[in-house]
């Protein structure tokens, strides 16, 4: 059986080394790992925090070494990015525990011949007291700061201001919280007191204590299911009511759908949608899992327009996006450069618009994104409204916001008029 600390390495091999997505990683690997509760924590603690801080622990490692760290061997930079989040970040794992095991990684990782290399940095590291020099750049001080490239950096102070940048990126290098919706037609908060919710301001939204949210007996129960409060935010801007056709036209996994649908008693219909017939599946069962009858899982792809699909009193635009809101938890997006996203915009406006023509005279739409740039938030939406005058918009959100400590996401909600 791999210990918590191999584990992690090698899950950080997989993330950035073979394209692998974290999130879905960390859970098939901490599945079949055996690892017990607290080893399974830690293996999480290390391999989510390292990936977060990165671009920090490279710089860190550049100047102990005289080779750039994507010159030495994959595992070694990242046995020693291990160490050194550690030293650094880890208070309640004593430095020597930290030095120790990583050189032991060495050996398990078939690279004992850099061992002494290992101990060197790091012993290194803690003989100068855990410090590094700092630039007076702002820029380049912010990297290491928040741990994200400057372009990135610059192009969001850019666009929403430092008052904005810095607690979002901040707390993009924090333990992401567990945070369900309740079943509110199957439960109350005193049913899942077992996981010592604590209310967000949003109604119905908890965080909850727990590791493995999936494996408790409320989840198997269908008292409630994941979904970060921003999430929840633009369930609420769309406001659905009881006996209303809703359409959700790019819903896999499926979150905001079962949140519509409780909001609506679970009484008229909810169409949901996703290009991909596995991950429909996920709705459907997700919503039997939940008890909700009204909700119709299916396969379209959003940006063709279909003659037989229903007019909707609402419908929820969620569309696929960079996903630079959610990188506290899914840490790898937040190193892809910014020409990645490039053709996203145009995708968008092309689901946005299509999703438009099945919405009814006075009906409203929701646009969403979980990102926080400008091209893919408010010029996508400040472009379709140019091109139909018959559409207004109503309101416009970005979250996180003073009130809310969530996820990075965007919301307009469309009206079109009577």
């Amino acid at each position: 059986m791999e210990s918590a600390r191999k584990l992690a390495v090698t899950l950080l091999l997989r993330t950035f080394e073979e394209g692998g997505y974290s999130h879905l990683l960390l859970r098939q690997m901490l599945a079949g790992s055996g690892l017990s509760p607290q080893d399974k924590g830690l293996c999480t603690l290390l391999y989510q925090g390292t990936a977060a801080r990165m671009l920090t622990l490279r710089y860190i490692v550049s100047l102990y070494s005289k080779r750039q760290p994507e010159k030495l061997d994959a595992p070694v930079r990242y046995i020693l990015y291990t160490g050194l989040y550690q030293l650094l970040y880890c208070d309640r794992i004593p430095d020597s525990a930290a030095v120790n095991e990583s050189v032991k990684l060495t050996g398990q990782f078939r690279v004992k011949s850099a061992a002494g290399f290992v101990n060197h940095v790091l012993r290194q590291f803690l003989r100068d007291g855990k410090q590094y020099p700092v630039t007076a750049d702002r820029w380049h001080a912010g990297m290491l700061q928040y741990s994200v490239p400057e372009e990135l950096l610059r192009q969001v102070v850019t666009e929403r201001g430092w008052a904005f940048a810095d607690p979002f990126f901040s707390d993009s290098l924090l333990p992401a919280p567990c945070t369900v919706r309740l079943n509110t037609l199957r439960a109350s908060v005193q049913d899942i007191a077992g996981l010592h919710p604590q209310a967000c301001r949003t109604a119905g939204c908890y965080q909850v204590e727990t590791s493995d949210i999936t494996g408790t007996q409320a989840f198997r129960k269908g008292l409630l299911h994941v979904q970060d409060e921003a999430s929840q935010l633009c369930c609420a801007l769309l406001g659905a009511k009881p006996g209303e056709t809703v359409l959700d036209v790019c819903a896999a996994p499926g979150g905001k759908s079962f949140t519509i649908a409780e909001q609506m008693q679970d009484r008229g219909q909810v169409y949901a949608f996703d290009i991909h017939p596995q991950r429909a599946e996920l709705i459907r069962k997700g919503a039997e899992r939940l008890g909700l009858r009204c909700i119709k899982a299916g396969v379209q792809d959003a940006a063709e327009w279909r003659a037989d699909m229903p007019r909707a009193d609402r419908i929820l635009c969620d569309v696929p996006c960079s996903g630079l809101g959610v990188i506290r938890r899914k840490p790898e997006i937040r190193y892809k450069p910014l020409q990645t996203f490039q053709e996203l915009p145009a995708l968008q406006y092309r689901i946005l618009e299509t999703a438009s023509q099945y919405l009814k005279p006075g009906g409203v739409l929701v646009y969403s994104t979980c990102t926080i740039l400008k091209a893919e938030d408010e010029a996508v939406v400040e472009r379709f409204l140019t091109a139909h005058p018959d559409l207004t918009a109503e309101k416009m959100c970005l979250f996180p916001d003073e009130a809310h400590r969530c996820d990075g996401f965007f919301a307009a909600r469309i009206r079109r008029r009577v």
